[in-house]
């Protein structure tokens, strides 16, 4: 039998099947939560979701921005600095995202090698001495920055092509794998293929997204484990030198990789879950704040995302609420004369963040960060519920 031309998804064992089946319970509640009961903070969740997906990928680049410009960027709002390279970095990514959520839906998307190029140009487009929508000119090594040592030398040139046509056959066949196997795969093979001169990790986490999100039911950034891997990069990067050991060797096994994406699920959907569970507690505190305080109902969004921490401004304010910037700034200085929100900055550049109340409401309603390795509960004499 030939050697495979790509890396192959592993044979699971009873562990990795057990971690599958209790993500499975978790994206069933995310999906019930979205799609079934909606509350009205579910339109943030989304947005601060998609914005922490794009921060914490970029982040893992080397371009840090801050959430709250990130959800700028999301909103397409202006920042302090449009010209900087993060936040065209941001914009790029998040035209890409964004284009991903409506191929998510869309029931004739098809792979191909275009697709994938044209993905890239999305995100790297702003700056063309890094050949967006091209397959890398020469070849890629990975330097340690710290000791100078090369960590990983990518395929030659000339394999680019058909090592990516390989794997866009393998992305259009139904295989029967499973969703989180198979974009896990992907994010792995792009990586190691290295096939663009720069942005080569940011695809494949955007194509892992892509690929758990199509044919399902949950919003792709409720899919995506990219907040995740901003906050763990160190043993992002240990598990891929572990699996490519310094080069193209799709011979090795993917069964670290496959077990370290399963445990950066189970734990981005705790985070999501709870989150929901926060935003619930909050709206109600919210609802019960604004109408004793004889705020107008379309003020509760805004006084929800200042509470969590989000500036708000008179661009979103109107944008949420559906008014016009006179009535915006009449109820935003009634936010303010009521001790709700606490203004900063001048004119044009003035924002608001939340006043000692709504901080209150939100320290009230916290729940206890999830902890734990999936594969230390299924290791356990009963798997616990979820």
């Amino acid at each position: 039998m030939d050697a495979p031309v790509i890396y192959q998804a592993p044979v699971l064992d009873a562990q990795d099947t057990a971690v599958l089946t209790l993500i499975a319970a978790q994206r069933e509640r995310l999906r019930v939560y979205s799609n079934f009961a909606p509350g009205r903070w579910q339109g943030s969740l989304r947005r601060s979701s998609l914005a922490r997906a794009i921060q914490g990928s970029n982040s893992i680049e080397g371009y840090n921005a801050s959430l709250d410009d990130a959800m700028a960027l999301v909103d397409d709002e202006p920042v302090a600095d449009e010209r900087t390279e993060t936040a065209r970095a941001i914009r790029g990514y998040r035209d890409a995202l964004t284009y991903i959520c409506q191929a998510a839906q869309d029931a004739s998307f098809e792979f191909s090698k275009q697709f994938l190029k044209s993905l890239h140009f999305m995100m790297l487009g702003h700056e063309m001495s890094k050949h967006p929508g091209k397959w890398r000119p020469g070849s890629i090594f990975v330097i340690d920055t710290k000791s100078g040592d090369t960590v990983y030398t990518a395929p030659d040139i000339e394999l680019i092509d058909p090592l990516v046509g390989e794997l866009v056959d393998y992305l259009r066949s139904a295989n029967g794998e499973p969703a989180l196997i198979k974009g896990a795969m992907a994010h792995l093979n792009l990586t190691l293929i290295h096939p663009f001169k720069d942005g080569n990790g940011r695809m494949a986490r955007a194509l892992q997204t892509l690929v758990i999100a199509l044919g399902g039911t949950l919003f792709p950034a409720f899919s995506s484990i990219e907040e995740w891997l901003g906050e763990n990069t160190q043993e992002y990067y240990g598990v891929l030198s572990e699996v490519a050991r310094g080069g193209w060797t799709p011979n090795n096994s993917a069964h670290p990789w496959i077990r370290f994406c399963l445990k950066a699920h189970f734990q981005q959907a705790a985070t999501l879950i709870r989150r929901n569970d926060e935003h619930e507690r909050l709206f109600e505190k919210i609802s019960a704040i604004a109408q004793r305080g004889g705020m107008p109902e379309r003020a509760q969004l805004a006084m929800f995302d200042a509470a969590l921490g989000f500036r708000v401004t008179n661009i979103r304010y109107r944008a949420d609420a559906q008014v016009n910037e006179i009535t915006a700034s009449r109820d935003l200085k009634k936010l303010c004369d009521g001790g709700w929100f606490e203004p900063f900055g001048e004119k044009r550049g003035r924002v608001y963040r939340a006043g000692a109340e709504l901080k209150a409401a939100r320290a009230a309603t916290r729940l206890p960060r999830p902890v734990g390795d999936p594969y230390d509960l299924v290791s356990a004499p009963r798997i616990p519920g979820i």
